[in-house]
């Protein structure tokens, strides 16, 4: 899965990584919680059996990567996949908080 388009919604402290890879299919997420300027805390990565496999969980962790880089903040990666994917990331270790 190449491409996806990803969005990004914040309201107050709550933020949502989107994307829907077939029309009309289910929506994959990753929801975080921003603790401060500074920092956000992944706390869920859901991504529906039909996307399993297709790595979509990967690109929208990949893109909250990109996005603290850019925004100059830490992430603090509490949902087990995004964690997972931040130990066999070792490159991502400059937006690692801890």
């Amino acid at each position: 899965m190449t491409d996806l388009a990803i969005t990004l919604t914040e309201t107050g402290s709550k933020g949502r990584y989107v994307t829907q890879p077939e029309p009309d299919g289910p929506e994959a997420e990753l929801t975080f919680s921003r603790a401060s300027a500074n920092l956000i805390i992944i706390d869920h990565t859901g991504v529906p059996d039909a996307y399993r496999g297709q790595k979509v969980g990967v690109a929208l962790v990949t893109r909250a990567v990109e996005d603290a880089r850019t925004g100059g903040y830490k992430i603090l990666p509490l949902c087990p996949f995004a964690a997972a994917l931040f130990r066999r990331n070792p490159d991502w270790s400059d937006v690692l908080n801890g």
